[in-house]
Order: C-alpha cells, then sequence, then structure tokens
C-alpha cells in the first residue's frame, strides 16, 4: 500500500536504520545539510510527493520524488528501501500515474535490489560516481581569464552548454539565487564554464566543461579555483565519474578528498 505522507513523525527510526546501511543508503542524504533539504523541507515543496510503502502496517519503504507535469520529468530525490516488493509498487505507481515520463534515479551503487529492478525495465545507466570533498588549502592559483556570468556572455554560454541535462543553461540563468555561474574567456570567446551552486552549505559544481582545443591549458583548474574562493566560506563537494583519472587527479591537486562508500549512480528510465 502506498500513502502520501504529511509527516516524518512515525517514521524517524525507518529513515536512521535505512541511512545508516552501507547497501541501502541514499547518496542524497549524505550530509546533515542534505536530509534537510532533500527530505525534512520535502513536505513544504508543491513538486515534491512523499510516499511511503507499507507491508501488513509496517513501512517497507520510503520515496520522494520530483515530478514536474510540464516537462514531464520525475526524479527521485530520496528513497530508502531494501524491500524489492516496495520498489516494484512505487515503480508499478510511477508507470500508471506518469506514462511517458522521463524518470531520473539517483542511488547508491550498492543498492542491488534497485539497480537490478532498473535492469529489467531496461533503464540507461550513467557510469558510477565518485563524491569528493573540499579541504579548503587557500592555494594561490592565478585565475585570470574567469568571469562570472553577464549579459555580454550570454549567448555564447548557451550556445556551449550542455543540453542533456535537466539544468539546461536557460534554468540556469532562470536560477541566480541558486547558481552561480564562472565563464573562462580569451579574447572575448568563451571557451569554458562552471555551474556551481550557491546557497547551501556544501555547495556542488553540477557541470564543468572547456572546449577540446583548449584543454590542457590550465582553464579548467583556473574555473575550478575561482569557484572555490568564491564559494568561502561554505563547504564544496562534487561528484565524478570513477574512472576519470584526469578530473579525480585535477580536483585533489586543488584539495578536494575522495569519500569512501559514499558514491552515487544515475539511471533514467523512460516510463
Amino acid at each position: 500500500m502506498i500513502d502520501r505522507l504529511t509527516s516524518f513523525d512515525s517514521c524517524m527510526d525507518f529513515i536512521r536504520e535505512l541511512n545508516s546501511d552501507p547497501c541501502f543508503s541514499d547518496p542524497m542524504l549524505s550530509t546533515p545539510g542534505q536530509v534537510e533539504r532533500n527530505l525534512m523541507n520535502s513536505l513544504d515543496k508543491p513538486d515534491d510527493h512523499v510516499l511511503g510503502v507499507y507491508e501488513n502496517g509496517d513501512m517497507t519503504g520510503l520515496f520522494d520524488f520530483l515530478i514536474l507535469e510540464e516537462d514531464r520529468y520525475i526524479e527521485m530525490i530520496v528513497g530508502l528501501s531494501r524491500s524489492a516488493a516496495a520498489y516494484e509498487e512505487i515503480m508499478d505507481w510511477l508507470k500508471a500515474n506518469y506514462p511517458g515520463y522521463q524518470a531520473d534515479f539517483v542511488f547508491n551503487p550498492a543498492n542491488h535490489v534497485l539497480k537490478e529492478l532498473l535492469e529489467r525495465n531496461d533503464a540507461d545507466f550513467d557510469k558510477e560516481q565518485q563524491k569528493m570533498v573540499l579541504h579548503d588549502r587557500h592555494l594561490q592559483i592565478d585565475t585570470t581569464g574567469i568571469e562570472l556570468l553577464s549579459k555580454v556572455y550570454e549567448e555564447q554560454y548557451k550556445a556551449i552548454h550542455g543540453t542533456d541535462v535537466y539544468w539546461t543553461a536557460e534554468r540556469v540563468i532562470e536560477a541566480p539565487e541558486r547558481f552561480r555561474v564562472l565563464l573562462a574567456v580569451e579574447d572575448g570567446h568563451v571557451l569554458g564554464y562552471i555551474d556551481i551552486t550557491k546557497c547551501f552549505d556544501d555547495n556542488e559544481p553540477f557541470d564543468v566543461w572547456v572546449e577540446p582545443s583548449y584543454r590542457r591549458r590550465g582553464w579548467g583548474r583556473k574555473l575550478v579555483a575561482k569557484a572555490i574562493e568564491l564559494n568561502r566560506p561554505a563547504d564544496m563537494m562534487l561528484l565524478v565519474e570513477v574512472d576519470n583519472t584526469p578530473a579525480i587527479c585535477l580536483y585533489e591537486s586543488l584539495g578536494f578528498e575522495k569519500v569512501e562508500g559514499k558514491n552515487n549512480q544515475t539511471v533514467t528510465w523512460n516510463l
């Protein structure tokens, strides 16, 4: 049975117990800030659907889905369960209520129950991502050529921005309270960018990109270094594909360290 939740009072023990399990913890609840932002505040968000799955009166799953009907898009913000039956029931609920939607699941790669279910539904798996957190060493790095996004460069930024993501250039521009955008500029030409949150206790780069012909010239390092500088005194974390050795080495050189057991994986399923 699935019920819409209006309070977490009766399920805090369930949340704490599941989120302490290394195989079934939720990577979106890795820090107190994330717990507050992604779970405790979700009941007040109009586009969030917070659902409990029950069997014989006992909770077997807790889920928070961001559902944007205009975009026909769903994202699992929180998923806590170790029950195959609970996952199957919530999947059936999504298919029945939102046929044709794109659904993105961000989850713990060790969660074999959800992983196997998504594999059976022919979902599209991205690579596993390594979590890293910044231990700021206040490095002195030349960031000449790095500028904040302005109207002057807006069209160039849109032209080079990735399009296979929810946070497109247009959406980032429309959310100035959430994102800071930095550009790498040489002779008036925008050759790279970084989109990074700016409103949380632990901010996160969502996208970092440099034109291929300008790579290996220090632009990526400059972008991240300037983002770190402007983010102080807040913390910073990021996710990078586990096999992206050059990026991991770059981030380590800037003071980031790997966090073991907190990786995540994103999977897209067209309902």
